[in-house]
C-alpha cells in the first residue's frame, strides 16, 4: 500500500506500529515530517506537507496510541 500526505489514517497506523514507544504528543513538526519520509510505504513529495497536514497526522497517530 502507497501512503501520500492525505492518506491521515494510514499514516498514523504506521506510525503507530513502526514507532510503539514514542508519544505523538512529545513529538515536533519538523521529526514528524522526517518519520514519516522514512516509512517504506511512503510516496509523495517531500516538500507538499503543510503545517495543518502534519498536525492532523499527529492528532490521528495520538488517537491511534490511545487507549
Amino acid at each position: 500500500m502507497t501512503l501520500t500526505w492525505r492518506d491521515v489514517d494510514g499514516l498514523a497506523r504506521e506510525l503507530a506500529e513502526r514507532f510503539p514507544g514514542e508519544d505523538p504528543l512529545g513529538i515536533d513538526l519538523r521529526r514528524l515530517h522526517d518519520m514519516i519520509l522514512g516509512l517504506p510505504s511512503f510516496k509523495d513529495e517531500p516538500d507538499a506537507a503543510t503545517d495543518e497536514q502534519l498536525e492532523t497526522i499527529l492528532a490521528a497517530w495520538y488517537e491511534e496510541s490511545s487507549p
